[in-house]
């Protein structure tokens, strides 16, 4: 097993031993140095590099890598906001009944990401946004940034006056000058569970986007703050009230290092079950799964699919108190870091499961396969959404599916055997 120029970025030795375990049960650490093909792990950074036209890296067909180039059309959060709106144009021009809208002009299906904002780009269209609803909070998040870094509250114009110029004008200074920021209408109604905010953590593996074909993980879990939320404008400045990411979290007082702050998704899906019911809770669920395949939609046109390539994205979904999921970011190196001993073994089964995928029967990487693997090697993933046999069903099953008619390979839902099936795209 060699790397690319010693290019691989372990972020933690967890992490290492993880990746380095699954590699040998598949026999793909090489003793002798003459080995020529590779399995390559790589950073968000290291992608670019071999990629690059400067470099002049040229993969052969026995090597795969776990990024697609232009992964960030999807990843940067103020990419994955503007494929998105350019998506549902899109279909608005064609007519796509996906695109329609209620009497207040909001996007019936299509509305799951908070109205957001370029920032310095979008300042004034941002002003002109604020003072329809002047009481409402924002949050602003640096574009090219994680783990909650950068990330601040307002709810006050006066609170950003710094990005500007002059307060006259209302103008930002030059791009070049200043980071560029996304500022989003803060979900101030989230869903609370012993009083507290949390959002999920979804993964998420496409193998291509051309034809799109993505898995869906059923393992993934919910990450709670450590401080009971309130609305109140006093605690806009206390991240452990509002942000959710471990790597804030962790270093609360109240943080629990047994459970860490998770919870399974599928408790998370039995209390919902008894507390709101199976019905409600399957339509979550279900438009939770939606979500995910309209964003890779909207970028796939954009995403460069480079044969080589496949990757798992780490989703982050906050549900509000009617039931609402919106998407929020979606994350191009989710952590690998176990903070639990749950965790460490819900990361060691994603990172099994995905390279069964990647690589079927643990056999030597062939970029030139179908890409679609036996459903025995699956292990926790199941099929989210095949293009290819969605064509085959007729250009309306996208809205049939989610209008809650019957599509679908699998048909509905089984109603007999109470278990979800997933009524998609499949």
């Amino acid at each position: 097993f060699r790397i690319m120029a010693g290019k691989v970025k372990w972020v933690t030795d967890i992490e290492k031993s993880v990746l380095i375990n699954n590699f040998e049960k598949r026999g793909w650490i090489q003793v002798a140095e003459n080995e020529d093909w590779n399995f390559y792990w790589m950073s968000v950074q290291t992608i670019r590099n071999v990629f690059s036209v400067e470099t002049g890296y040229r993969l052969s067909d026995d090597q795969i890598v776990n990024h697609f180039p232009n992964h960030y059309e999807l990843t940067r959060k103020d990419l994955m906001v503007k494929n998105i709106k350019r998506y549902r144009k899109e279909l608005e021009k064609e007519g796509s009944p996906l695109a329609e809208k209620d009497e207040n002009g909001k996007y019936i299906y299509l509305d799951f990401v908070p109205v957001t904002f370029m920032l310095p780009a979008d300042y004034n269209l941002f002003v002109e946004e604020f003072r329809k609803n002047p009481s409402s909070t924002w949050i602003m998040k640096p574009c090219g940034k994680a783990q909650g870094k950068g990330i601040f509250l307002i709810n006050k114009l006066s609170q950003i006056k710094k990005w500007s110029r002059d307060s006259k004008t209302s103008s930002f200074v030059s791009q070049s000058s200043k980071e560029a920021y996304v500022i989003s209408l803060y979900i101030n109604n989230p869903l609370l569970i012993g009083g507290k905010k949390f959002d999920l953590r979804l993964y998420v593996l496409v193998s291509t986007y051309r034809p799109l074909r993505c898995y869906m993980y059923k393992l993934g879990f919910c990450r709670f703050c450590t401080v009971k939320y309130t609305p109140s404008t006093s605690e806009l400045d206390n991240m452990f009230v509002h942000l959710t990411n471990v790597a804030i979290q962790k270093h609360g007082d109240d943080y629990n290092h047994i459970h860490g702050g998770k919870w399974a998704v599928s408790n998370l899906r039995l209390y919902l079950e008894s507390t709101r019911g199976k019905e409600v809770t399957n339509k979550l669920f279900d438009e939770i799964h939606w979500i995910i395949v309209q964003s890779l939609k909207a970028v796939a046109p954009v995403m460069n699919n480079d044969k080589h390539c496949f990757e798992c994205y780490g989703y982050d979904i906050i549900i509000d108190d009617k039931l609402k999921p919106w998407l929020i970011e979606v994350n191009a190196s989710p952590s690998l870091t176990s903070s639990t001993a749950n965790d460490r073994i819900l990361k060691y089964n994603l990172i099994n499961d995905t390279l069964n995928i990647a690589v079927p029967n643990g056999e030597i990487p062939d970029c030139k396969w179908n890409k679609s693997p036996p459903k025995e090697v699956l292990g926790n993933y199941e099929i989210l959404y095949d293009e290819e046999m969605a064509q085959s069903d007729g250009p309306d099953r996208d809205l049939r599916n989610r209008s809650g008619q019957s599509a679908g390979v699998k048909g509905n839902r089984a109603r007999d055997s109470g278990k979800p099936v997933l009524t998609t795209w499949k």
